[in-house]
């Protein structure tokens, strides 16, 4: 996985790292946490300048996350719960859900969003509920740059300050991807067998 990762980052630059990381936000097939080390490491060659690696992940970061942040504020929390009541299952989501979801962030609110950022699965999961909620799109964008700009900063500067020795951290890379992910499939399909509907609409 890496390998065609390095091939796809040293072809067309700093735009496949931004489309990688905001594919990686839309629907996280490659994590973050193998894309960054390796355009680092890349810079590191000489190939591209570190701070705009990092400044092309944080900006496909970015619109990832505003592409769910748009998504949910347009949906509105009653489409969202009828779309519960229907589908909750395969959503691993019930109305009831949503409403905890409403309290939490009412508490806790925007500044959940850039912790999210470090943290697989969330990253994506923190649009949600801050589109839904009422945290305002100026104030999502800037809290949203500056948790991911930390992140790709850790993670690019990670591959590019380990330099040769990357090529023994790589080697580790692939399979931690996959399992990384792996893991997200099979916490998915627990939710969907142990899934309980809300009182209400069973």
């Amino acid at each position: 996985m890496t390998e065609w990762i390095t091939t796809i980052v040293e072809q067309m630059g700093y735009w496949a790292i931004a489309l990688l990381m905001l594919l990686e936000n839309v629907f996280p097939p490659i994590p973050s946490e193998v894309i960054m080390p390796l355009a680092g490491y890349t810079a590191a060659n000489g190939g591209l300048n570190i701070m705009l690696v990092i400044m092309s992940g944080t900006i496909g970061t970015v619109n990832g996350a505003a592409f769910w942040w748009w998504l949910a504020s347009k949906c509105g929390e009653l489409r969202l719960k009828k779309l519960a009541d229907r589908h909750g299952r395969w959503l691993t989501l019930s109305a009831s859900d949503i409403d905890k979801i409403d309290d939490w962030f009412d508490r806790h609110g925007s500044w959940a969003i850039p912790v999210a950022h470090v943290i697989p699965g969330l990253r994506t999961l923190i649009s949600i509920p801050a589109g839904l909620f009422g945290t305002t799109f100026p104030r999502f964008i800037i809290l949203t740059i500056s948790g991911s700009a930390v992140w790709t900063s850790v993670l690019a500067g990670a591959g590019y300050f380990l330099g040769r020795q990357f090529s023994a951290v790589d080697h580790y890379l692939g399979p931690a991807g996959l399992a990384i992910m792996a893991a997200v499939l099979l916490y998915y399909l627990y939710r969907v067998i142990t899934f309980k509907p809300s009182a209400g609409n069973a």
